[in-house]
């Protein structure tokens, strides 16, 4: 009895069961067709690939629908081979042309006019078959009789037997007649392989395959082969892309008992694997375990990357493919989300791996590619900022073409398009005329021009300025209304002048630099972290968190925004605070495992993650002491569960150890102890309501919060 050879478990799933198979005897292919009407099968293998969709004048026939069998083909009773037979269905298409002048025509025979519709409809079916270790293509040639030429009506099918596939494959097919009249027909589908009965006795090459099994156990993924310590085989393991089905990613040849051992970051959807025992005309089977796997496809949006292609095209690589969107988007200085903008590029399928252009006329940085998968944004990229510099203050102004030349003109703002002369109270409505005035006068950028509109983009900085200018009026004459009180008042103002001065350079003697890093885990731990940070900045304390920086990160990313920010608080003897929270030990840990994975796409404003690099060298090489420190919310994370490397240096929770925690950041030339804990009670109860907003439980209100001992264990 034969062996079964894969015994896949956790990851593979459900595998396809074969009950019964049809057998056909022979090696040679043949096509029959439906009663009625002449088919003929052109003896050898084609290359063909489908030209552009042409119209036709008369009739024609186009397929409607295709159709797959798994068959056996047998050479003896045990030896036999898989084969996929394919049904084309077909129709007819289009009418006869009547006469345009009949007065002209009139002299013409009715039997000479009659011909063509009594004459038969023939056409060239082909037929595309592709896998991983296969590609034919072969032809058809279908005769309908004038009888079954009714435009609109099926006139039968075409069966063709066979293509021969490997087991486990993959298989992609395709059909169009030629000319090519409309879109192919195409159908993918997943053969089974020697884990069938039926082919486990009719098809010799499933009796000496190894035996696979693939777990997944934590972090790790096990493939598992146990074959005799003599058998050689070969295990390939690849990714299954639809523009290169073969790129290859690890292989050996091997022998005897084997574990493969694989880390979970390296899963995604078109992972394959490929197995064969080493000896001539083998069968290679293929299984992709990872199609459903929750982790791969995780994986496969942080391996993805938006890259520029210079002048004007980008393209998005992965490893896999991917189901996705990509639109163009305009990102505003000052913040906001990045608002799609139909034309120029209306959302279209995302092709990996593959360039696309810009229908542009000028790039300018604040234009963003947002890529989308299932209505939810994966990816963004403003690909301008590396070549044409950060954001600018500009505003884009749209121009919608009507089908009778009628002109609109809006402004692009984060409330949505308005009007240049509307009475909104928005930059852009106070501005219109001003703005129109610009638009006129060649001052603003023309991006893009098309049948439906255009694109301007038209600087700020003047308006700005302006407004800057009277704010400076303002300040000098208030200063010159304090100068008279000064002068009225000189006596008193000199005592208040001292004290401040003292206060000033006491306060300036004890402001410290803080870099604060944390993972955003979630919306009411950055409202912590914020709260936090708006704290400290009382003490006084110079602190800096990316949550402040949100610009600078857009701008140039927050790799680069960090290592500016450690430079500078280092150069100034400040210290970088290390805060704890679940999703950054999560993050930790990752590194830790796998430095060359941990450096996946995060957030494009997460600091943290990006931070790694540089930090956990600090503490690897024992540079940490004196210039970081760590805290942890006592109430959000466990004490053991802050990572053994970092305890290095002190690592404090809050608000339990807030005055130490205090103290640590100050640094010498603290203020006395008392002064210290009363700005430790200011601190926590700064942090307390951002504090019971965490711990709530959603959809739990203020006064019925759940607090328990189960609140201090979510980690």
């Amino acid at each position: 009895m034969p062996v079964p050879w894969f015994l896949l478990s956790l990851a593979l799933g459900r595998s396809p069961v074969v009950l019964s198979l049809e057998r056909i005897v022979g090696p040679q292919d043949t096509a029959r067709c439906s009663p009625g009407l002449s088919c003929h099968l052109w003896d050898g293998d084609l290359f063909c690939l489908p030209g552009s969709i042409v119209s036709a004048p008369g009739p024609v026939l186009v397929p409607t629908r295709l159709q797959t069998e798994l068959v056996l083909r047998c050479h003896q009773e045990t030896d036999c081979d898989l084969c996929v037979r394919v049904a084309v269905h077909l129709a007819v298409r289009g009418h006869w042309e009547e006469p345009k002048d009949e007065e002209g025509l009139g002299r013409v025979a009715d039997s000479e006019r009659e011909g063509p519709r009594n004459a038969s409809l023939q056409a060239q079916v082909l037929l595309s078959f592709h896998s991983y270790t296969t590609a034919r293509c072969v032809l058809l040639e279908v005769e309908v009789p004038a009888a079954l030429v009714q435009p609109g009506q099926s006139v039968g099918s075409v069966v063709f037997d066979c293509f021969e596939a490997a087991l486990g494959a993959e298989v992609q097919i395709w059909s169009y007649t030629q000319p090519t009249y409309q879109k192919e027909l195409n159908f993918t589908q997943q053969l089974p392989d020697c884990r069938g009965h039926e082919l486990q006795d009719s098809i010799q090459s499933c009796w000496a395959l190894p035996w696979l099994n693939v777990s997944a156990e934590g972090d790790a993924v096990h493939l598992v082969l146990d074959v005799s310590e003599e058998q050689h085989f070969g295990l390939s393991l690849y990714w299954n892309q639809a523009e290169n089905p073969t790129k290859p990613w690890w292989h050996r040849n091997l022998t005897g008992p084997q574990t493969i051992t694989l880390n979970h970051t390296d899963l995604v959807p078109c992972l394959c694997i490929q197995v064969w025992p080493l000896e001539p005309d083998s069968v290679r089977t293929s299984i992709c375990p990872f199609r459903k796997d929750p982790r791969a496809h995780r994986n496969l949006w942080r391996a993805a990357r938006l890259q520029l292609l210079p002048p004007r095209g980008w393209r998005l690589d992965a490893p896999c493919s991917l189901l996705a969107e990509a639109t163009l988007c305009w990102q505003a200085l000052g913040g906001g989300p990045c608002q799609p903008l139909v034309p120029p590029l209306s959302r279209e399928n995302v092709t990996v791996n593959k360039a696309v252009e810009f229908p542009l006329l000028k790039g300018h940085p604040n234009l963003c590619v947002q890529v989308s998968s299932w209505e939810k944004l994966q990816l963004q990229e403003c690909l301008w900022s590396d070549s044409l510099g950060p954001l600018k203050d500009d505003m884009l102004l749209v121009e919608t073409r009507g089908p009778q030349n009628n002109r609109s003109l809006c402004a692009l703002e984060p409330s949505g398009c308005t009007p240049l002369l509307s009475r909104a109270s928005t930059r852009a409505a106070r501005l219109g005329e001003h703005l129109l005035q610009d638009l006129q006068s060649g001052q603003c950028l023309q991006l893009w021009d098309g049948d439906l509109g255009a694109l301007w983009a038209c600087p700020m900085n003047k308006y700005t300025h302006q407004r800057w200018a009277l704010v400076w009026l303002a300040c000098l004459l208030l200063a010159a209304v304090l100068f008279l009180l000064l002068l009225l008042k000189k006596d008193h103002v000199k005592g208040w002048l001292r004290l401040l001065k003292e206060d000033f350079h006491a306060g300036a003697a004890r402001s410290r630099a803080a870099l604060l890093l944390y993972s955003a885990d979630d919306e009411g731990f950055e409202r912590l972290v914020g709260a936090l940070a708006s704290a400290l900045c009382q003490l006084p304390l110079r602190v800096a968190v990316d949550l402040w920086s949100r610009r600078e990160l857009s701008a140039h990313g927050p790799l680069a925004w960090f290592h500016a920010q450690r430079r500078q608080t280092l150069q100034e003897g400040g210290v970088v605070v290390l805060l704890f929270s679940p999703g950054a030990v999560a993050l930790c840990h990752e590194w830790l495992q796998d430095r060359a994975s941990a450096s996946g796409v995060h957030s494009p404003h997460d600091a943290f993650a990006a931070s790694l690099s540089c930090v956990l060298p600090d503490f690897l090489q024992g540079r940490a002491p004196g210039r970081y420190i760590g805290a942890y919310f006592d109430s959000l994370l466990r004490p053991d569960a802050v990572p053994t490397l970092f305890r290095a240096v002190p690592v404090l929770a809050l608000p339990s150890q807030l005055p130490d925690f205090l103290r640590a950041l100050q640094g010498p030339g603290v203020p006395r102890p008392g002064r210290l804990a009363d700005k430790a009670e200011q601190v926590s109860r700064a942090l307390q309501p951002a504090l019971d907003c965490c711990l709530r439980p959603p959809g739990t209100t203020e006064t019925g919060r759940k607090m328990g001992p189960e609140a201090g264990d979510r980690t």
